[in-house]
Order: structure tokens, then C-alpha cells, then sequence
């Protein structure tokens, strides 16, 4: 099983070594879609490695995560204009909905960038309540410039402590680590509630 594992993980980094800069950053921008957190940890461990650069790193993950916030609004846009889309969404249920979203719109995106499990519902929220656009990109452009940098330093730091004294095991190190920051998100979660 050993044997294994190591020629997985050997083919993988192989691979990836290989891959040209603009499919990394692909790859990269892609994963920000699924699983944003996680993605910018591993992007992190592959540069705590030197297989992947850490300017390219951050500047594909920026691109990601801001076009992912604007994607999320666009699908609150769309839940008001059809009703198919609407089924997709979790609102407030709050009758100022739009009154409050125009308001709060910077101090909204900010503060739930920095909350996991809060963005969804919040973003698509401000696009079905027409909150100012310009307001929200700038406000997501912003916090996500603070946040993806944070993450990704610290992810760089501890993927630097991983692959100095852990050596093979660091595969293990790094689905703990992600596992950690995601099982933690999760918790913050469930103990928040939407109010005024």
C-alpha cells in the first residue's frame, strides 16, 4: 500500500511540476469555484514546496475568489427576475430586504468574508435585493485581497513547518490542516444568525 501511495503522490507532483503556468492558474481559479478555502491552502503547500510561485499563486486565487463573490451575486440577481432560480437561493426573510442591503452593502460583504458559510446566502441576498454593484465588487475585491492573503500566509508558513519536519507524512499534515480550517468554518456556521 506504501508502494502505492508513494507513486500516486510521485505521478501527482510530477505532473503538476510539468503543468505550464497559465493551466495552474486555471486549475487554480477553478477550485476557487468549488472549495475556496481549501484551495487556497493547497495552493499555499504547492508554494511552501516550489512548485508553484507564490505571485501566480495569489493572483490566480484573487481572480477566483472576486469572480466567484460576483457570480454569486449575479445568481441573486437572476432569483428575482426568475423564478427558477430563486429555488436555489437562501434569502433573509426580511420584509426591507432591498432598503437594507443598499445601507449595509460594504459593512455586509466585509464582515462575511471573514465568516465562513456566510457569503452564499449574504451575496446572493445583496444581488436579489439590488444592492450597488460597484459597492459590492469593490467591497469583495477588497476583504478578499485581505483574507486570501491571510490564509494563504499562514497555509504558506505551516506548509513550510510540514515540509521541513514532517517530510513524507506532509500529505497527512495538509488534509489535517485542511480539514481543521474547514471542520472550524463549519462550527462558525451553525451558530450564526441573520439579523438587522
Amino acid at each position: 500500500m506504501s508502494a502505492l501511495w508513494t507513486t500516486i503522490r510521485v505521478t501527482i507532483e510530477a505532473s503538476w511540476a510539468a503543468a505550464a503556468w497559465w493551466l495552474k492558474a486555471f486549475w487554480i481559479i477553478l477550485g476557487t469555484f468549488v472549495l475556496e478555502d481549501a484551495t487556497t491552502i493547497l495552493a499555499a503547500m504547492a508554494s511552501a514546496q516550489g512548485r508553484l510561485a507564490i505571485p501566480l499563486a495569489l493572483g490566480a486565487l484573487y481572480v477566483g475568489v472576486a469572480a466567484g463573490d460576483c457570480l454569486l451575486y449575479a445568481m441573486g440577481a437572476l432569483g428575482k427576475r426568475w423564478h427558477f432560480w430563486r429555488r436555489f437561493l437562501t434569502l433573509p426573510k426580511h420584509e426591507h430586504g432591498h432598503k437594507w442591503f443598499v445601507r449595509n452593502v460594504v459593512r455586509v460583504v466585509v464582515v462575511s468574508r471573514f465568516i465562513p458559510g456566510a457569503r452564499l446566502p449574504l451575496y446572493t441576498a445583496a444581488g436579489f435585493f439590488a444592492a450597488p454593484f460597484r459597492a459590492f465588487a469593490l467591497s469583495a475585491v477588497s476583504a478578499t485581497l485581505v483574507w486570501t492573503t491571510l490564509l494563504f500566509g499562514v497555509s504558506l508558513h505551516v506548509g513550510t513547518w510540514m515540509n521541513a519536519h514532517l517530510d513524507a507524512w506532509r500529505w497527512v499534515g495538509m488534509i489535517g490542516f485542511m480539514a481543521t480550517i474547514l471542520f472550524v468554518g463549519r462550527v462558525i456556521a451553525r451558530f450564526q444568525t441573520y439579523s438587522d
